[in-house]
């Protein structure tokens, strides 16, 4: 089940999702946040943040 911690990293990995793509939307094409900085926070975003939301298990939790 989530706990709190859970939901608190999917929740911080889903606002660098919307500064990332706020981040991809700004200027020119030839902007250097749009092309360099966007990607590495919605990496970021996409490939540790969110999945260690998701698979992060409390070691607290008693096995029964």
């Amino acid at each position: 089940m989530l706990d709190k911690k859970n939901i608190v990293l999917i929740g911080i990995g889903i606002l660098l999702l919307v500064i990332g793509f706020i981040c991809l939307a700004t200027g020119p094409a030839d902007n250097p946040i749009s092309l360099s900085v966007a990607p590495i926070i919605l990496t970021i975003a996409y490939v540790v943040v969110i999945p260690l939301g998701i698979l992060f298990n409390s070691k607290n939790e008693d096995k029964q």
